[in-house]
């Protein structure tokens, strides 16, 4: 829920509500229910999820080791 300030623009409360939205993932589960997914689907888009997340942190781990030497 976001609360329009006295005086803020409508504008400006439109893009926290958005950026409250993202945050809290609505419209990714949203637009991920919008049809139907199969269970074999799910199960390797949950691997896919899963390694990208995996090769993400490597990633990181990498640059900070980088940065140290």
């Amino acid at each position: 829920m976001v609360r329009v300030e006295e005086g803020e623009s409508i504008d400006r409360a439109l893009k926290r509500f958005k950026r409250e939205c993202e945050r809290d993932g609505i419209l990714r589960e949203w637009k991920k229910r919008a049809y139907y997914e199969k269970p074999a689907t799910q199960r390797k888009n949950k691997k896919k999820a899963a390694e990208r997340r995996r090769l993400k942190k490597l990633r990181k781990l990498q640059i900070r080791m980088n940065k140290r030497y």
